[in-house]
């Protein structure tokens, strides 16, 4: 039986704080190794030539999925290659403390999509299987249908994981194409092919049988081959259909790479067949795979002659999943897909456009993914404004001073969270369970209605100077009684602000130990 790691890689973490996980000295050797890639990438003379101050920028979201902050070279990753991911941010701007709104896949991309925290609008948690007949709130806009709306032509590929009636398909949610599956995750290939790996989370055999629909537009397809490649390929294909077309784009890249299954294909594994855990060898391939689609993308949008004038915001739904046996990581940061700490919700992040903002920078003030949809609708002309939105634009362009939020909020039924430009308070249910009382697959047995939002058996407050402590290692609550008022306080009116009641009940969970005590995270 497995359960979340009590205290992952904690003598790492505490030496890796002292410093931010990106350095200046590290980001300038990358970025100019990427700009030289970048360099070397551009389209034959052949190619359309670019068509600068044409109008309002095409638009490309590429979003991985538990994609951890450590694993992209740039972000300081020693083990996975990424040079065409590294090239992007030296093309634009990388953040250092750019988060997601939910430690978990369908309630993170909830908030992304519509530009409000998911609570406003009842997609709190993850759906589980008997959630089938459930979807995101159809009074909600997406992004899709703010910028269908200003023009543009829309397109997603990719996973969707935010309902299955036709009502909440993409196609229903401003989209004119989608390719892709419509739950949370999808076996990537036949595990008996030759040349295709499996890296095994519980002993149990590899995925034969592609375990949900891959969908054009509302009809299935087959697909044979390996998804993330399929996925690149439809993406590709969008942008050269959309290029030649008076009206701008926007295309969702949302790949279900590197989630599980842990799969992955001779053509990506060739470059890390010196690893000798299996797992870790084939989540590395995985990323790989992820770094080629970023690359195919960039050189499709060049040889369209589309690529000064296409905004490209990359990052990751949520932080890597602890429970792959740390395969993944999250780098300095503490914590995993699933916590509020900072593993779970701060996620690698870049927004590349050539034309309108100076590449090489890095941003170090925290944004959110809920800040794409003020920035794209501004990109477009005509900024939406939300609760939670920003438009980064100012602040990257040098027109706004100042950091685009006060602060930031999570929360997940009772545990909650909340960062100032310096401080982390998070307060998590404690819990009388311990690791006997989990399934097979690492998960509680939910109760009926699912898991209350009450605390009964109290909370464990956290307090981090992220600072001075980015691996969130010494507790400071304690001692910090007026830091940690301030900062309940500013929770408390935000709580305040949130739909009373949600879609979804909250019925997947587990439980993991941190500083001695043991805490439930529900999801």
């Amino acid at each position: 039986m497995q359960h979340e790691s009590r205290r992952p890689r904690r003598a790492d973490a505490r030496e890796q704080s002292r410093s931010l996980p990106v350095t200046t000295i590290r980001l300038t050797a990358v970025f100019a190794a990427a700009a030289i890639l970048a360099a070397c990438a551009a389209p034959d003379a052949d190619a359309p030539a670019e068509d600068a101050g044409a109008g309002p920028p095409n638009i490309v979201l590429i979003l991985a999925d538990d994609l951890g902050y450590g694993d992209i070279g740039i972000y300081g990753s020693e083990i996975i290659s990424t040079p065409h991911i590294d090239a992007l941010a030296a093309s634009g701007v990388l953040f250092t403390a750019g988060y997601v709104s939910h430690p978990v896949c369908s309630p993170s991309r909830a908030g992304l999509i519509t530009g409000r925290h998911q609570q406003r609008h009842g997609w709190e948690f993850n759906p589980a299987g008997r959630d089938v007949g459930a979807g995101l709130s159809l009074e909600e806009a997406t992004l899709a249908d703010r910028l269908k709306a200003l023009g543009y032509r829309t397109g997603m590929i990719g996973k969707w994981h935010l309902g299955h009636p036709d009502p909440h398909h993409p196609m229903s949610r401003g989209f004119d194409e989608y390719f892709g599956v419509l739950e949370g995750g999808s076996t990537f290939i036949d595990s008996r092919l030759p040349g295709v790996e499996y890296g095994s989370i519980r002993g149990e055999e590899g995925p034969t049988q592609r375990r949900n629909k891959v969908l054009r537009g509302f009809a299935e397809e087959k697909v044979e081959r390996y998804l993330t490649d399929v996925f690149t390929d439809e993406a590709t294909r969008f942008i050269e259909r959309s290029a030649g077309g008076e009206e701008p784009f926007f295309l969702y890249l949302s790949h279900t790479t590197p989630h599980t299954p842990l799969q992955a294909t001779a053509e990506y594994l060739d470059g890390y067949r010196h690893i000798e855990d299996p797992r870790t060898r084939v989540y590395a391939a995985m990323v790989a795979s992820l770094d080629e689609s970023v690359r195919r993308v960039v050189e499709t949008l060049k040889a369209q002659g589309v690529y000064e004038n296409t905004l490209i915001a990359f990052a990751s739904d949520n932080g890597c999943a602890g429970y792959i046996g740390h395969a993944c990581s999250n780098g300095p940061l503490f914590g995993f897909k699933r916590y509020h700490h900072e593993g779970g919700v701060r996620v690698p992040f870049i927004i590349s456009w050539p034309e309108g903002i100076q590449g090489g920078q890095t941003f170090d003030d925290p944004v959110i993914t809920l800040d794409y949809m003020a920035t794209f609708t501004a990109a477009a002309g005509d900024e939406t404004e939300t609760e939670d939105s920003v438009n980064l634009l100012p602040y990257l362009t040098g027109e706004a001073d100042g950091a685009p939020h006060e602060y930031l909020y999570w929360r997940a039924g009772p545990n909650l969270a909340i960062r100032d430009a310096r401080y982390k308070l998070i307060k998590l249910n404690r819990t009388d369970l311990r690791p006997e009382n989990l399934r097979r697959d690492g998960r509680l047995e939910p109760p009926e209605g699912g898991w209350a939002t009450d605390s009964p058996h109290g909370q464990v407050t956290f307090l981090y100077d992220l600072e001075a402590d980015v691996g969130e290692v010494d507790n400071l609550a304690e001692g910090q009684p007026e830091i940690v008022a301030r900062l309940e306080a500013e929770l408390d009116g935000w709580r305040a602000t949130l739909a009373s009641e949600q879609i979804l009940p909250g019925v997947r969970s587990t439980i993991t130990e941190i500083d001695g005590e043991w805490v439930q995270l529900v999801f």
